[in-house]
């Protein structure tokens, strides 16, 4: 009787928490935001994947169109974040940057583990990739974003698009983004440990989750590590950023070392101070300021490039 009332205890606490940390995230967000004075007009769109479609949310920067739609992807560890989470970080960055802005809506862990998510932005991608001047003011060209399991999310479907669909992005912003497994031996999973509120407890939970208590050397689950593809030299020019104070800096840091390799322009940018999250959950800070700058200084560079 004792076993089955812990049983039934920890089943329960499981979606519990998931629920719980979901709306903290949304909450969070929104405090850290409160006083942004930005403003975007948008729409809520859905893209069809497969057999079945997502949503997503379009920001129409109407100064928009002579510079490239930016596809975003959220981050939140593949279990919390959502279109919700990061409304106002899309907001703000189709404000500042001038480019329209497009943010994905993917399945979530627990209860859509690998490979949805990655499935789903992959397709939403190469869709994106074939409408782009007609979703909103742009040149045709597009950026692809994202943050944390967001960064993740978009060097992966970078590494598996067609290559008429991935020669569409000139280029990709990725925000200290996940590009290995926790299991890998790296100094920052125990220097930033705790004291910040990405701990390593709570990456290992985000991974555990999102690829459904597998083994990270499972061969179905390589497609899921950046870090380990053989073909990211066909990556787009980068624009990569990393949090001193977050367990994935040292990862962060070894992609962008490993495009460098592979001949892929790379602007490499720490923040010696930032906790992760700096740039997206934390509002309108200093680091935040100085982000956007250094993004607004990639793409000009970009656009003169292309």
């Amino acid at each position: 009787m004792l076993n089955t009332a812990k049983n039934w205890l920890a089943g329960l606490w499981q979606p519990l928490k998931v629920w719980g940390l979901r709306r903290f995230y949304r909450l969070h967000s929104a405090w850290h935001w409160r006083r942004d004075g930005c403003s975007m007009p948008h729409l809520d769109i859905r893209i069809p994947v497969g057999d079945v479609a997502i949503g997503a949310r379009l920001y129409v920067n109407a100064l928009g169109a002579n510079r490239p739609l930016i596809l975003y992807i959220h981050g939140g560890g593949w279990v919390i974040g959502d279109l919700q989470s990061h409304h106002p970080f899309c907001r703000a960055l189709a404000h500042h940057s001038g480019c329209s802005v497009i943010a994905l809506d993917y399945r979530l862990a627990p209860e859509h583990p690998f490979p949805a998510a990655q499935d789903d932005c992959l397709a939403a991608a190469a869709w994106v990739a074939e409408r782009a001047a007609g979703l909103a003011p742009c040149n045709g060209k597009l950026v692809i974003a994202g943050d944390s399991a967001g960064g993740n999310l978009a060097s992966c479907a970078c590494l598996e698009l067609a290559e008429s669909a991935r020669d569409r992005f000139i280029g990709a912003v990725l925000i200290y983004p996940a590009t290995d497994h926790y299991s890998v031996a790296r100094a920052s999973y125990i220097e930033k440990a705790t004291g910040q509120m990405l701990t390593t407890g709570l990456m290992q939970w985000f991974w555990d989750n999102y690829l459904g208590g597998k083994s990270p050397d499972d061969p179905g689950l390589q497609r899921a590590f950046p870090l380990r593809a053989d073909n990211t030299a066909c990556l787009p020019p980068t624009l990569l950023v990393t949090a001193e104070n977050d367990p994935l800096r040292d990862e962060g840091i070894a992609f962008a070392e490993l495009l460098r390799q592979q001949g892929v322009p790379v602007d490499y940018h720490h923040f010696d101070d930032a906790d992760h999250g700096f740039a997206c959950g934390q509002g309108p800070t200093r680091d935040f300021r100085v982000f956007i700058g250094q993004l607004d200084s990639w793409l000009r560079q970009l656009e003169a490039n292309s």
